[in-house]
């Protein structure tokens, strides 16, 4: 079985609406994945393909899951690249790293929580940015009510899924969530945006 094969074996499942919590599943292998074979040479320049991406601005989000079954410290990190997918039936998406060693942990609870960070939550973006650390060591949350998954406090929104579907794109792999609950902060602040490299916020007039 390829690679693309492989990983879409190990997450490809569907959770059913009236099942309140997805049965586990096992964590994808970390293989050391190239967007490009070794004969091959890369179309662009990747230092011009962040510079020129990095004119678009994204919303930053932290992606979390809850603790294993047997214990252990829920799983976040991280996001740009978050989005709305469909309205009938609700699915967003965000990509993530093939390489990443949090996406297993993801992918074996079946289920994650979209935190939407405001304005002032640039350093707990960046907390969630570094590997290996305790990445929730300080930080107040709450549990997501279908999930589980940790609801961090201050996000301007949250988004409560389980996972519908994964497809290889690249380097990254890009994963499908079905939502079961959602909302917004009581008096959500401005959110966090990312832009030409670094953070910044929406400009009024």
């Amino acid at each position: 079985m390829g690679q693309a094969g492989m990983a879409e074996a190990a997450v490809r499942y569907l959770r059913s609406n009236r099942t309140p919590a997805p049965e586990p599943v096992e964590a994808l292998p970390r293989p050391d994945l190239r967007c490009v074979a070794e004969d091959e040479r890369a179309p662009l320049d990747p230092r011009e393909f962040r510079r020129v991406l990095g004119t678009f601005p994204t919303g930053v989000a932290v992606v979390t899951a809850p603790p294993a079954a047997d214990g252990g410290s829920p799983a976040g990190f991280a996001c740009q690249s978050f989005t709305s997918l469909s309205l009938a039936p609700p699915l967003v998406a965000f990509m993530v790293g093939r390489t990443s060693s949090t996406w297993p942990r993801i992918a074996r609870a079946g289920v994650f929580c979209v935190n939407v960070l405001g304005a002032g939550q640039s350093e707990l973006c960046r907390a969630f940015a570094v590997s290996g650390a305790d990445k929730f060591a300080g930080v107040a949350f709450d549990a997501a009510p279908v999930s589980g998954s940790p609801r961090l406090a201050g996000a301007v929104a949250w988004i409560d899924c389980a996972i519908h579907a994964v497809h290889t794109g690249g380097d990254h792999l890009i994963v499908v969530g079905r939502v079961n609950a959602l909302g917004t902060a009581d008096d959500p602040s401005e959110p966090l945006l990312f832009h030409r490299g670094r953070f910044t916020q929406p400009a009024h007039p």
